[in-house]
């Protein structure tokens, strides 16, 4: 819609995560390095970290995109509602036969990962949206991750998901499964340095290569975004659809706060006049 013209060929701040605009921040560079580190080492179990909108599945897009050649990837992007349910979705995309009890689909997959094993070739499992997982999924996990050789471990996996599933390995009854969780990594929100690294990466992707926001505009939109990068994107489509509408060259304060009062998630200002935002504290 606006595209054009402000220059972009294409969408600069899409919801739906793109991975040939992902700009190696920080956080996001730090989560996907602590994963392959531990994949490289043999580590049983990762867990990877965030809130709601911090860029889970992208950086679980792009672990997937930089896995060495010698692992074989098993993906889940949705939760399993049980441990059988867990087992088959692991047993497909490893093209074991699944059907049958669990002993027995657990006995076919531990000679599949041993084929593999001898063949030079490592099993990475990756489950998306962990946090919702069952707790009798979370213990087919475990004892999944328990089947190993005399020296390394025959199935490696990585859980990506919100921080529940941090309160939850707290629980006494998960306790054995926390302490097979032997590297973590937590996605952070922004701060106001990469948030502007962020936008301008973003927009220059989309081939803009001017300056829309200026330096209090970036500050608001940090404060408002709270470093959160899906609202930030929400936030600045928002403001410039509204800049676009009224044909201005750039964004203006009227322009953000406009977009700020209509996106659900993003904190609002106590006063914008005359020049200072105000904010309460976080």
């Amino acid at each position: 819609m606006y595209e054009s013209y402000f220059g972009c060929k294409q969408s600069p701040f899409m919801l739906t995560p793109n991975t040939a605009m992902f700009h190696a921040l920080p956080p996001h560079l730090e989560a996907i390095q602590t994963a392959l580190a531990a994949l490289e080492m043999g580590e049983g179990i990762v867990h990877i970290s965030g809130e709601v909108g911090t860029g889970k599945t992208l950086v679980c897009r792009m672990l997937i995109n930089q896995l060495p050649a010698h692992f074989d990837l098993a993906y889940l992007p949705t939760p399993a509602a049980s441990a059988q349910e867990l087992r088959v979705a692991i047993a497909n995309e490893l093209n074991v036969a699944s059907e049958g009890d669990m002993t027995a689909l657990t006995a076919r997959l531990h000679r599949e990962l041993i084929s593999r094993k001898e063949k030079g070739q490592s099993v990475v499992v990756i489950l998306d949206e962990a946090q919702a997982l069952p707790d009798e999924a979370l213990e087919a996990i475990r004892l999944l991750g328990n089947l190993e050789t005399e020296q390394e471990k025959l199935l490696h996996i990585v859980l990506i998901g919100q921080p529940e599933l941090d309160a939850r390995l707290q629980q006494h009854h998960l306790r054995q499964f926390l302490q097979r969780v032997t590297f973590k990594a937590t996605l952070r929100p922004l701060d106001i340095a990469e948030t502007i690294a962020y936008i301008e990466y973003r927009l220059a992707c989309a081939g803009c290569h001017r300056t829309l926001f200026s330096l209090p505009l970036y500050k608001a939109l940090w404060q408002s975004s709270q470093g959160i990068p899906r609202v930030i994107n929400l936030l600045c489509h928002k403001a410039l659809l509204a800049t676009y509408s009224r044909k201005l060259p750039v964004v203006g304060q009227q322009e953000l706060l406009l977009a700020i009062k209509e996106t659900n998630g993003a904190r609002q200002p106590l006063w914008t006049y005359p020049i200072l935002w105000g904010w309460k504290l976080a």
